[in-house]
């Protein structure tokens, strides 16, 4: 398999769980990862400027997932972002892709779906 060492995948989840699934998933692919329980958290970090590729929940406590991807697009920001969310509504997945979400997954996720979109988003 090829390596990605070098290739950041920042996760924005409020469940620790799902995080370390996340992240277990995307090391096993040979990524970078930082995790976050926060938006904030990740705001307020270097990743912003760093990651190949965001893995963010929809609903997170203070700034929503959607919210974080509103902020990134009008800083400039062009990370793609694959949300993964419980609350995977027609409503959420269209104003996610309108905002230009590379994906929307709903939990739970398979695997090999979520490395191939992640792959996907980091090849555009």
């Amino acid at each position: 398999m090829e390596t990605r060492s070098n290739t950041q995948i920042a996760i924005i989840d409020d469940d620790p769980l799902v995080r370390e699934a996340l992240r277990d998933c995307m090391e096993s692919a040979g990524y970078t990862v930082e995790d976050f329980g926060t938006a904030e958290g990740f705001s307020a970090s270097d990743s912003a400027h760093s990651a190949a590729c965001l893995i963010v929940d929809i609903q997170l406590p203070g700034m929503s997932g959607l919210e974080l991807q509103r902020q990134l697009a009008g800083a400039g920001f062009g990370v793609p972002i694959v949300f993964v969310s419980a609350h995977g509504t027609d409503a959420n997945r269209e104003q996610a892709m309108m905002l230009g979400a590379a994906a929307f997954l709903t939990k739970p996720v398979r695997r090999e779906e979520l490395l191939h979109v992640v792959r996907a988003a980091i090849k555009h």
